[in-house]
């Protein structure tokens, strides 16, 4: 009799050849046969929205990381658990791999494009792992028939069987999660790629705009520190030739664009800060950079949009969706289909090779990654992704700033020093950034902070305060921005959800 520790082990083991076997024979079906992709993705679908958003608060840019370990730890779990009862005439952890099976068929066929073919490497994988552990729960292994001294000592056998499947299983997926990758990569394409040349090019960024004295981020990010937030479990492959974006709906005509017919429009650059709805209070999920494309306007108009059409649902190539209100991809602001980020090709995981960038609008509602269908629609007619899981349908950026010198329980000597910061509100500018340090209850007591030059409404602009820490001990910084149209930031506390967090951000110290 094999105990059910042995055969918990002997669970794991069958799974890992299932997803190993799995992930193996999709590289040679297709990406849209990637099981672990897919049922990553039904995950990330079916989870609400507010556990959605404390994924993001609580792993930022880790989210996807966390899933897929998470998602590969209840596969193990659920087949150790079940697998430990498994008998002949009772099969419960067969009956699982085989259940874990069809919700896997379930999850690629639930793909954008997928079709029957898409499952074989699923169907294959189950019925490798039903046989592994079929054949690891089998009496053959535990045979009473006695052995002498020197016979093969069959417990063990069958522990070294059980960690040579598992350890091939592990091969066969990592194996396949490589290939994979090298297969459909198209880091070649976006290497041959050179940007178009700017027919308006975005105004030099003066040295001015960074403070001096004072350890601020960089005014334009770089694109390997710029943050990523999306749906996306694996980055799409989309190369250049592949693309194709569909512009239909309430239109006077549909028009569908290929890379090559972006030619005849004016390529523009602009630096734009973008911001996440989730960022919370004094959080890093914003960033700035030079962005080069073609106005989106440019596109609309050649397809005509309809006078009672108020919205545009963009789709991303792995079903994400966006509404963004039709003034804003319309108006004098040049929202972009983006091809270059900071003077290079859009990198894979920024949408490659087309995105939205649309000035003053939360991503949410707008910063759609390798975009390939927009739908000229309105807002009572149709949701977009983040809508449905009870987000506001429009995004406007709110006025908000951050403290990034001090950090947050940082020690300061005592002396002169240079606190520091950003402040945005993008569409609108900032006018002036105030800070105040202690009396948290205290209305009278904000100082103006130095700020680096504009550049744009569209940037956000970095603050600097120096400051005499004469008393040492603890002490509080609070910052509030008021933008161009006199707005001055909001002390009231709100959540990201539904529609981007307010309140004053402070930072504590101490001086010593």
């Amino acid at each position: 009799m094999i105990a059910r520790g042995t055969r918990a082990m002997g669970g794991v083991a069958a799974a890992a050849v299932a997803v190993g076997v799995t992930q193996l024979l999709a590289v040679f079906v297709g990406p849209r046969s990637d099981a672990r992709t897919a049922a990553g993705s039904a995950v990330i679908d079916l989870t609400p929205g507010p556990v959605k958003e404390w994924a993001i608060q609580t792993f930022a840019m880790a989210d996807k990381l966390v899933l897929s370990i998470l998602v590969l730890v209840v596969i193990a779990l659920v087949a150790a658990a079940t697998a430990a009862f498994e008998t002949r005439r009772f099969p419960i952890g067969s009956i699982a791999i085989v259940v874990a099976g069809v919700a896997g068929c379930a999850a690629v066929l639930s793909r954008s494009g997928a079709n029957v073919l898409d499952i074989v490497p699923v169907v294959v994988g189950t019925v490798c792992g039903v046989a592994v552990l079929r054949l690891l729960t089998s009496g053959r292994w535990t045979d009473a028939t006695p052995v002498s001294d020197d016979g093969p000592d069959r417990g063990r056998r069958l522990s070294l069987v059980t960690l040579g499947f598992l350890a091939g299983g592990a091969i066969l997926g990592v194996g396949g999660g490589v290939l994979s990758r090298a297969r459909s990569s198209v880091s070649g394409d976006r290497s041959a790629f050179a940007l178009p040349r700017a027919d308006v090019a975005a105004p030099p960024v003066p040295a001015t705009v960074q403070p001096q004295g004072v350890a601020l981020p960089s005014f334009v990010t770089s694109n390997a520190d710029f943050y990523r937030i999306d749906t996306a479990l694996s980055v799409p492959q989309l190369s250049r030739e592949q693309w194709q974006l569909r512009i239909h709906g309430m239109v006077d005509r549909e028009i569908t664009y290929r890379f090559a017919d972006l030619e005849r429009f004016d390529v523009v650059e602009k630096v734009v800060t973008l911001a996440c709805v989730s960022n919370p209070v004094g959080g890093d999920l914003i960033g700035n950079a030079t962005w080069t494309g073609y106005r989106v306007r440019d596109l609309l108009a050649e397809a005509g949009i309809q006078a009672d059409a108020d919205m545009v649902l963009s789709k991303s190539i792995d079903g994400f969706t966006a509404g963004t209100p039709v003034d804003a991809l319309s108006d004098d602001r040049d929202s972009l289909l983006a091809v270059g980020m900071n003077g290079q090709p859009l990198p894979t995981e920024h949408g490659y090779p087309a995105r939205l960038v649309v000035p003053g609008l939360y991503g949410y509602v707008s910063a759609t990654k390798w975009v390939v269908d927009l739908e000229v629609t309105r807002f009572d007619r149709a949701e977009a992704y983040w809508t449905r899981l009870g987000w506001s349908p429009r995004g406007p950026i709110k006025t908000q700033s951050r403290v990034d010198v001090p950090r947050s329980g940082q020690d300061v000597t005592s002396g002169q020093v240079t606190f520091g910061g950003v402040a945005w509100a993008q569409n609108r500018g900032v006018r002036s950034v105030e800070v105040r340090i202690d009396s948290p209850d205290s209305q009278g007591d904000w100082q103006r902070a130095d700020l680096g030059a504009s550049y744009s409404n569209d940037t956000w602009r970095l603050w600097s305060f120096p400051w005499r820490a004469a008393s040492t001990g603890p002490h509080t910084i609070t910052v509030r921005a008021t933008d161009n149209t006199g707005a001055v930031q909001t002390s009231e506390l709100a959540d990201p959800v539904p529609d981007g967090a307010t309140g004053w951000h402070s930072v504590s110290f101490s001086v010593t």
